[in-house]
């Protein structure tokens, strides 16, 4: 990378968290061509300066150094002004979203994270993306309840559990993503959106800590020889249920109360939710209130008629939860924009509802030659991995893509290998690899390439 870094530092304009406009693009193109006007005025001796390595400081940058600015000599804010910290005024554009017409009502949607302005593999709580079926709520933790128990001696000791109960409990801390099955759902048939805001953005990953499902079905003295499911429902108005195979309930599902070292944040289930690594976060149930055990499949309404999977020959795949090995560059992203020839670090996530990642490749030629990228740790199961690639671009057109590979072996699949299973017909659990067209001018935008 050191040569690299001897060329010109590319620069991105970022995209804007709301949909493009031409106004905005017409002003990052305007902003482009200053910019090469002034580099071509600084003259010979100044581009000299540039293929030497050496620093150059852009003549109305020099106030900033030479001038002290108010904050060196004044005075700031006491400690404390405010009791709980929040993001700097000059971040406040970078915001979970709502896609404009997703759905019929605000409390039945969703919001996407800002993938594109995150670092590492962590998602802020604030940050964090919503689904809910009929709008959140801000629970008195002293009123809720979990209630365990089970049919035909499935639980020999039923039990009610207070917030106060649970948190007695031993604990554990540990980092998952969770990606709703619709995440990339608009991509099936055509490209439907311009930045990864909207295309991968129901994903997000946090530290969640609570009791591991399997100590409190122990606790209340489940039959394992005879149980093969439990149910999860929340107490949200939807009374949203789901199905959980025995052998994910017993091995690492947590009944989590805190998320990135805080209690749950309201919008992603206080006082309690679910927490189902791997799977479809539709499972990881909010607003969590009951665990009931069973011998087979509950089938309710959001296991039978959503979150299925049509496929071409109009037969549906039901109880295809987990998540498989996926993708995505952030940045160079859509909606951004390239401002300068040279050195860009493509930077992106990974992760697999299988284990962990253990390669990505990177081609920035539509995928007709590939390249590994650095895998960032930690690299942990059925969490967010962040990968690397140095990259120097020529200002000529250009296709980026990755491509992880999982622990497993799985090769993430191009959108025609997915289709050629899955037709164009289904919402759920798009994996695919993802294109990004880098133009002459620098922009980027929203491609498929079969």
């Amino acid at each position: 990378m050191s040569d690299n870094l001897r060329d010109v530092i590319g620069r991105v304009l970022p995209a804007p968290e709301n949909h493009l406009s031409s106004e905005l693009m017409e002003k990052a193109r305007k902003a482009r061509r200053s910019f090469m006007a002034k580099a071509l005025a600084m003259g010979a001796g100044a581009a000299s300066t540039v293929a030497a390595g050496k620093a150059m400081a852009a003549p109305e940058g020099e106030d900033a150094i030479l001038k002290l600015p108010e904050h060196t000599t004044g005075l700031g804010q006491p400690v404390a002004a405010r009791g709980y910290g929040m993001p700097s005024q000059w971040e406040k554009n970078l915001q979970r979203r709502e896609s404009p017409g997703l759905t019929r009502v605000s409390q039945a949607s969703v919001s996407f994270t800002p993938l594109q302005g995150l670092f590492g593999i962590i998602t802020p709580s604030g940050l964090h993306f919503e689904r809910h079926h009929q709008g959140w709520w801000d629970i008195d933790p002293s009123k809720h309840r979990l209630m365990v128990h089970g049919d035909d001696g499935l639980i020999k000791r039923p039990r009610v559990f207070t917030m106060d109960e649970l948190m007695r409990l031993p604990s554990v801390s540990r980092i998952h993503f969770l990606e709703c099955g619709a995440n990339t759902a608009m991509e099936w048939a055509n490209v439907a959106v311009p930045t990864v805001q909207y295309t991968h953005g129901m994903l997000s990953c946090s530290e969640f800590t609570g009791v591991l499902l399997s100590t409190l079905l122990e606790m209340c003295g489940i039959d394992l020889k005879r149980a093969k499911y439990v149910l999860a429902e929340g107490a949200d108005g939807s009374s949203m249920t789901r199905t959980i195979p025995i052998e994910l309930a017993m091995d690492d599902v947590i009944v989590a109360w805190g998320q990135n070292g805080e209690m749950l944040r309201p919008e992603n289930g206080y006082p309690l939710r679910l927490v189902v690594p791997g799977v479809q976060a539709v499972s990881s149930v909010k607003y969590l209130r009951r665990i009931e055990v069973g011998d087979m499949p509950w089938g309710t309404k959001d296991e039978s008629i959503h979150y299925i999977d049509l496929l071409p020959n109009g037969l549906h795949r039901q109880y295809s939860g987990i998540q498989e090995c996926k993708s995505v560059i952030t940045t160079p992203s859509g909606g951004q924009m390239l401002l300068d020839k040279g050195y860009y670090n493509i930077s992106g996530l990974a992760w697999s509802g299988r284990g962990t990642i253990k390669a990505v490749d990177v081609s920035v030629d539509g995928g007709r030659t590939w390249r590994p990228a650095r895998l960032e740790k930690p690299i942990l199961p059925k969490a967010l991995t962040r990968f690397n690639f140095d990259w120097v671009w020529d200002g000529k057109p250009a296709i980026l893509q990755s491509r992880a590979i999982d622990s497993t072996g799985y090769v993430q699949p191009k959108i025609n290998q997915l289709r050629a299973v899955r037709g164009t017909r289904s919402i759920y659990h798009n994996n695919a690899i993802q294109s990004w067209l880098v133009s002459e001018n620098g922009e980027v935008s929203n491609v498929q390439v079969y």
